[in-house]
């Protein structure tokens, strides 16, 4: 493009493009911004912005506040995985590198956020509001249901003093039509049994309150207990479910690339030397090794190198089979096992593999970096003793090596 300062707004091809963008941003109305940006170095310039306002960011504006998944965007298509504010807003974006971009250019999608955040804003608010009106209507009704309560009780608790002071004769005439009553009915017996023997009566009511204060408490304790049991319980399982996961995860994929591990592919392997043992299906194993990789490292940094072998990974994926495996073996190193396919059927995969690194090159910060691949291919033949398989592979790997490299040798 040659489109870098803002004295190129009356260039063709920037108003060209800038129609073209603002008619896709006005096709859906929750795409707030469209734009193209490039990347000089370590700073990030705009190109062009769909903004129609007077905010539009001019050729060659430089962006300051860059999320991390913006500078991925230039070598790969990547999405923001939270809101991100800037000078125009909160948004949700999406990056993707320009074809023939040389990955120095990218254009980006920008949703507007500020409707979510307002909503969840009110939506905290009208949850707070609930809260306390639930807390007041609860306590209003516990007063009601207190009240209720307490006219029985208080009264109940009179009459109890009276006899406690030697008028035993007198009864409770309240009926309350509840659960209550009977409590009543069984005082007003209790009163009248008081005249034949008050001594007998005393010792009943003792051994009845001792009783139900026993048995309230023991109620609450149990209860108490199970509430904390049932909560530890919950809280272990919820902590051991999410930490299975985590290891599961961890003992199988690769952290820089995501692809299986080691200790994946090999239980891959074995599983196949199972298959292969009842229904007598070939296999063959890809070694792959990417040449001079320790020369990429120290001339370009580690970062390209880790970007290449983020790229490489992608791409052997995008050539396989859905049941075809491939794993980072250790190093620049990879392993790519291909289930029912013998050592011709290997070798052509292994050749087209070989051709997609050598002839695409790989782009880092704008800069074009060549990268090539010796591969050692070896088909399963009946031997238990998968490290004998795996040696025979790495055995062709290494005669590809010895050869010249960037190419493809069988065992």
């Amino acid at each position: 493009m040659n489109i870098v300062d803002a004295s190129d707004t009356d260039n063709p091809e920037y108003r060209g493009t800038l129609e073209n963008l603002c008619a896709l941003r006005r096709m859906n109305p929750d795409i707030a911004f469209l734009y193209i940006m490039r990347q000089e170095g370590e700073k990030i310039f705009f190109v062009i912005d769909s903004d129609e306002t007077d905010d539009q960011a001019l050729p060659g504006k430089e962006y300051t506040a860059v999320p991390p998944n913006l500078i991925r965007g230039f070598t790969g298509v990547t999405v923001d995985n939270k809101i991100n504010t800037d000078e125009w807003g909160s948004f949700l974006s999406g990056y993707a590198p320009i074809k023939n971009g040389m990955g120095q250019y990218l254009v980006g999608i920008d949703m507007r956020a500020d409707n979510v955040r307002n909503k969840y804003r009110h939506l905290r608010i009208s949850g707070f509001s609930s809260l306390i009106a639930s807390i007041i209507l609860a306590f209003v009704l516990a007063r009601i249901m207190a009240g209720r309560f307490m006219i029985p009780v208080s009264l109940a608790i009179s009459r109890c003093r009276s006899i406690v002071e030697g008028h035993l004769d007198e009864q409770i005439e309240l009926r309350t039509h509840d659960e209550f009553d009977q409590l009543i009915d069984a005082f007003n017996t209790m009163s009248a049994a008081l005249f034949k023997s008050q001594t007998q009566t005393q010792e009943a009511f003792t051994s009845l309150s001792r009783a139900k204060n026993e048995l309230e408490i023991r109620v609450r304790q149990r209860t108490a207990d199970l509430n904390e049991v049932n909560d530890t319980l919950s809280r272990e399982i919820a902590e051991r479910i999410s930490t299975q996961k985590e290891l599961q995860e961890a003992a199988a994929r690769d952290p820089l690339t995501r692809l299986m591990n080691r200790r994946a592919i090999q239980e891959r392997i074995e599983h196949e030397v199972f298959r292969n043992r009842r229904i007598q299906t070939p296999f063959t194993l890809v070694m792959v090794d990417l040449d001079h990789f320790k020369a990429v490292n120290d001339t370009e940094g580690h970062d390209a190198g880790d970007s290449i072998m983020i790229e490489t990974a992608v791409r052997m994926k995008s050539m396989l089979r859905g049941q075809d495996s491939v794993a980072r073996w250790g190093g620049e190193e990879f392993v790519i096992l291909l289930p029912d396919t013998n050592l011709q059927g290997a070798t052509i995969v292994a050749e087209k593999i070989r051709r997609r690194i050598a002839d695409s090159p790989y782009f880092f910060s704008g800069k074009k970096i060549g990268v090539t691949a010796s591969l050692g291919v070896a088909e399963f033949i009946g031997d238990p003793d998968t490290e004998r398989l795996v040696a025979a592979a790495d055995k062709a790997l290494y005669l590809a090596k010895h050869r010249g490299r960037n190419r493809v040798e069988t065992s």
